[in-house]
């Protein structure tokens, strides 16, 4: 069955999309000003902008609410933004690696997940590098991670083309191998589903993993032991490229920011 969708919050194209407590924050493709956009998820009423000053490309965002502050992605300034959800306070620091998308970790650290190094970086809330996890060499151009509570990562990968035969979600340990994998060589299940260039993952509340399969313009769901369980968004629902999500395991809600080429974006609400 399939759940009930709202199209809400269409603007500019949208590069990341995070919830916390009552607000849903929009990364916005906008190089002047006013890059985060802050929203009430039950009115979705525009509460207040926020401004990055030196942004340059943007590829993922995440709140976290111990910390009580925002991160931001920086591919171009090979950097993490890091911005206070109570004041004008910004920092940055430097990954040394192009990092792609964002995480928490249980403990509240960042995860960054750098693409072309191969590796997951770790830090604090203050930009001290705590680890890295390089990965196997066959997970290639990997997007984006998120820690179970086990301390097993989950980690998305593969190229944007078609016909680049690397695209799974896999199941890595803390210490970097590789434990199982879905949707490419070396997948394990009587169901497997081509997924082209897996771009972002989230999990719910029973750690099932919601999987942004992009080129193919649909959200699936895995169980927690990467088996396929079915199609939450079909291409119809979305109706433009989904590029990021993240879930609100307290409402029950799932939020995925879809573009048109990049020229417009917005974010389609469904219940969990």
């Amino acid at each position: 069955m399939k759940c009930a969708v709202e199209t809400r919050l269409e603007g500019q194209a949208v590069r990341g999309v995070a919830s916390l407590d009552n607000c849903l924050y929009l990364l916005r493709e906008n190089k002047s000003s006013e890059q985060i956009e802050v929203y009430d998820v039950d009115s979705f009423c525009l509460l207040r902008s926020l401004t990055v000053p030196g942004l340059g490309r943007a590829v993922d965002i995440v709140a976290c609410g111990y910390n009580h502050c925002a991160y931001v992605s920086d591919t171009s300034l090979q950097s993490i933004h890091k911005l206070s959800l109570s004041g004008d306070n910004l920092t940055h620091w430097r990954v040394k690696e192009r990092p792609a998308g964002l995480s928490l970790t249980v403990k509240h650290s960042l995860l960054v997940t750098c693409r072309y190094a191969l590796k997951i970086k770790e830090f604090t809330t203050d930009g001290k590098l705590l680890r890295e996890i390089v990965l196997p060499s066959t997970v290639r151009s990997p997007w984006h991670s998120i820690q179970l509570f086990s301390g097993a990562l989950i980690v998305c990968h593969g190229f944007f083309k078609n016909e680049e035969p690397s695209h799974r979600v896999c199941l890595i340990a803390s210490d970097g191998k590789l434990v199982k994998s879905y949707g490419g060589p070396g997948s394990s299940g009587s169901q497997q589903i081509y997924m082209p260039a897996p771009c972002h993952v989230a999990v719910d509340e029973n750690e099932q993993v919601l999987v942004v399969d992009r080129n193919n313009d649909r959200i699936l769901l895995l169980s927690a032991t990467l088996t396929y369980l079915r199609i939450v968004m079909s291409r119809e629902q979305l109706q433009w490229k989904p590029y990021r999500l993240c879930t609100d395991v307290q409402r029950r809600r799932l939020y995925v920011a879809v573009n048109d080429k990049w020229v417009a974006g917005k974010v389609i609400v469904s219940s969990l």
